[in-house]
């Protein structure tokens, strides 16, 4: 009988699993943490009862990815909150770039700058599922959709700063440049518009929403569903050599390619194994967590029903902070993207007691302290802050590689996302997740699509993997 072992428990790992047992595979999942769930784990960070998401905490890729939605798996205790307003950014005027679910409602909030919003956006929302079920595989496919993917690929292409030129206003240049500086890329480089383009998009589509008591409530469900299948987790499993694993007919490695080449050693061809250690990570992410008395006193009104918030400015001083940690210095300023989760979830909270969740953008392995720099930036939006603050958590680029191997450096993206690397991630291949061994896929965020957390990067590797069988 077939026998398949997946190295690793993040949420590409379990979604390889459970493609594999759904296919009737013997599957063991072997997880080196205590705990499940890679870049969706949540814990106490700060106070008793206040849950703060590790690493990734807004989800609007898990609702458009169509292997997610496939699961059902409200079956098994995952639920989607969202908040009023999924996405604010503020600036020093007082004003902010406000993104709502619908895309009438953000267009009128943009004023003489709706209607362009409106011809940006609503096309690629009315067609977005078709444009998922293209980008969200390999670049290299027979699209199936060519009318959407050309539509959104024109723009796509473009430099955000560029794409940002169809509006006028700070506001609507500011909300565009903030969702485009997800992809930790300068934003004057081509192709640095389709995280902007898509997680826009999304958010008009299904919204920026969260998991009911935590990220970690997603990889939970994944779990449930592969025991429900008949498949087997072990948590506290470290495997550091291919021997370890051997004996199974598929190995789904959810790691990083550098860890990948140094696990299968000697039984990766030479090239692939060069090809994986040459592998380029990008900027990386400093962490904190607050536990804040009252919530943050934001200027902005829409900031304090916000979800998400951007803290970078002006597109303009995003753009300039973007290239400074690409070039490994840390801006007076850097960008920083807040979570204000429990809005949309007051499980979280303890009475008036509230966790916020905040990481800025800094270099690649940054060795200093990041911390007062994101305060000062929440500080710039939301004057009195730090007399709210009664305890904070700190991760550093290091701290978070140690929390997750698959962020080296810190890079909570598995990968720098310039241009060329994004189309042959993560090495030159007809089959992405092909490890050049006999039965071996990479099924991590380092492969097609890439980072998020929709599963489909193992969803992807699985199919690989079941194609060789057959």
């Amino acid at each position: 009988m077939t026998e398949a072992v997946v190295v690793g428990a993040g949420p590409n790992g379990l979604a390889a699993a459970v493609t594999l047992a759904q296919q009737g595979v013997p599957v063991t999942v072997l997880e080196a943490a205590a705990t499940i769930g890679g870049g969706t784990r949540t814990s106490e960070n700060t106070l008793p009862g206040l849950l703060h998401d590790d690493c990734s905490a807004v989800h609007p890729t898990s609702l458009a990815s169509p292997f997610l939605r496939s699961l059902d798996l409200e079956r098994h205790g995952l639920r989607w909150r969202w908040p009023e307003v999924d996405l604010a950014h503020p600036l020093d005027s007082g004003s902010a770039g406000v993104l709502l679910r619908s895309l009438d409602d953000t267009a009128a909030g943009l004023g003489a700058d709706g209607p362009a919003w409106r011809r940006v956006f609503g096309p690629l929302v009315a067609h977005y599922d078709d444009v998922v079920a293209e980008v969200f595989r390999p670049v290299l496919h027979l699209p199936r959709h060519p009318l959407s993917l050309a539509r959104f690929g024109v723009g796509a292409l473009l430099p955000a700063t560029v794409l940002a030129r169809v509006w006028r206003s700070a506001e609507a240049r500011a909300l565009f440049g903030g969702v485009a500086a997800h992809g930790f890329y300068p934003l004057r480089r081509p192709l640095t518009s389709a995280v902007g383009l898509m997680l826009t998009a999304a958010g008009h589509a299904y919204g920026w929403p969260v998991a009911e008591g935590g990220s970690r409530a997603i990889t939970n469900a994944l779990a449930a569903r592969l025991t429900e299948l008949g498949g087997t987790i072990k948590t506290g499993v470290l495997v550091e050599s291919y021997q370890e694993v051997a004996h199974a007919d598929v190995v789904m490695l959810d790691l990083a390619p550098g860890a990948a080449a140094n696990l299968l050693g000697s039984a990766m061809p030479a090239r692939v194994a060069k090809a994986y250690r040459r592998y380029r990570h990008g900027p990386a992410a400093f962490k904190i967590d607050l536990a804040v008395r009252g919530g943050v006193p934001w200027t902005n009104e829409a900031c304090r029903r916000a979800g998400t918030l951007h803290l970078g400015g002006s597109l303009e001083e995003i753009a300039g902070t973007e290239r400074e940690i690409h070039a490994g210095r840390l801006p007076k300023r850097p960008f920083v993207l807040v979570g204000q989760q429990y809005l949309a979830d007051p499980t979280r909270s303890v009475g008036d007691l509230h966790p916020v969740y905040a990481y800025a953008h800094v270099p690649h392995g940054y060795p200093g302290d990041a911390t007062e720099a994101i305060i000062d930036q929440i500080e710039r939006f939301a004057p009195g802050v730090r007399e709210r603050i009664v305890a904070r958590f700190v991760r550093r680029p290091t701290e978070l590689a140690e929390y997750n191997r698959n962020y080296v450096g810190g890079d909570i993206a598995t990968g720098a996302n310039d241009p060329l690397q994004v189309a042959l991630r993560p090495r030159v291949a007809l089959d992405p997740y092909a490890t050049g061994v006999a039965g071996v896929y990479l099924c991590s965020a380092a492969t097609p699509p890439g980072a998020g957390v929709h599963g489909m990067c193992g969803f992807n590797a699985a199919r690989s993997a079941l194609r060789a069988l057959r």
